[in-house]
């Protein structure tokens, strides 16, 4: 077993995935030793993308561990502006030479919406506007598809997919995604949304695992921290532990992954340990504060409407 000691969860290709993995979005500097910091302390499941950047950082990380490839499970991201099915192989293996890695576990599409074709990560024009290109993402995720057969991707997936693109892309390709990443916390649970994936076979990871821990996420103003959530932070002191822990215990409890980031190797460490048991009455007590509130909606910066049928659009 590559993942000895490691809580994994089964994808439908027959694969393993560690419960928890360590996100590597923004501060390409810091990633390369939070990496190591990371596989230092056990974990075996790495989250990148072409967009954050941190592709080059991530495997120079990896390489320095002296933790053997097959022991790690490495996801990266197809980016909006190669989406064109004849940029999507090239768009694979310039990831792979950033990575310095001969395959990827899991390969992504970031989001169902196609930026302009080119070299551009956000294109504009000249008012400021994102420059969109009317390439269909089941056209794109067919061309993912064939990249299975190279070897050099184990398994292909989604993120950030509204219920009815899902169930389009299920209905007009061959393989039915392993993974669906999505913002997921206590406090945007979109249960009716996970028991789906359930019945699709599909294994859903968490971003964002902690709601609203970025400055960038205007909703804390309004609303405070999930960290702060008065039932997380009860629950911690009856195991020892404190509230981001028992966030990611819900969510891997749900039989789903998950991926805190974090720069400082003593807060890698402690989300670590986030791996435990809660009880059921505390499971329970958790699923009662979700408030239906999404932070992360991209749609006014990249000119589509996301997650239309999904909880938490109005906010």
């Amino acid at each position: 077993m590559p993942f000895e000691g490691v809580k994994t969860f089964k994808l439908n290709t027959g694969a393993e995935i560690p419960a928890l993995g360590l996100g590597t979005w923004q501060d390409a500097d810091a990633q390369e030793s939070a990496v190591k910091e990371a596989l230092k302390a056990g974990y075996r499941h790495i989250d990148t993308a072409r967009c954050y950047g941190t592709e080059g950082s991530v495997g120079k990380g990896i390489r320095e561990s002296g933790v053997p490839r097959n022991e790690i499970f490495v996801t990266t991201k197809l980016w909006n502006n190669k989406h064109h099915p004849d940029d999507v192989g090239p768009a694979l293996q310039d990831s792979l030479n950033d990575l310095g890695l001969d395959y990827i576990d899991l390969f992504l599409m970031h989001w169902p919406v196609a930026f302009k074709r080119g070299d551009e990560m956000f294109p504009k024009d000249k008012d400021g506007n994102t420059l969109t290109d009317d390439i269909d993402y089941v056209d794109t995720y067919k061309a993912m598809e064939k990249l299975l057969k190279t070897g050099k991707v184990k398994a292909i997936g989604i993120s950030n997919f509204a219920k009815k693109e899902v169930d389009r892309l299920i209905q007009n390709t061959e393989v039915v995604p392993a993974v669906h990443q999505m913002e997921c916390h206590p406090w945007l649970q979109q249960k009716e949304f996970m028991d789906y994936h359930k019945e699709k076979g599909i294994h859903v990871t968490q971003y964002s695992p902690f709601g609203n821990q970025n400055e960038i996420y205007k909703a804390q103003e309004k609303h405070g921290k999930l960290v702060d959530d008065k039932t997380l932070v009860e629950i911690g002191k009856k195991y020892g532990k404190s509230s981001n822990q028992v966030a990611l215990a819900w969510g891997i409890a749900h039989g789903r992954s998950v991926i805190p980031k974090s720069k400082s190797a003593e807060r890698i460490a402690q989300n670590f340990q986030g791996v435990f048991d809660l009880e059921k009455s505390d499971l329970e007590a958790i699923d009662r504060i979700d408030k239906k509130l999404r932070f992360n909606d991209s749609s006014a910066s990249f000119g589509y409407n996301f997650f239309t049928d999904l909880d938490g659009k109005e906010n």
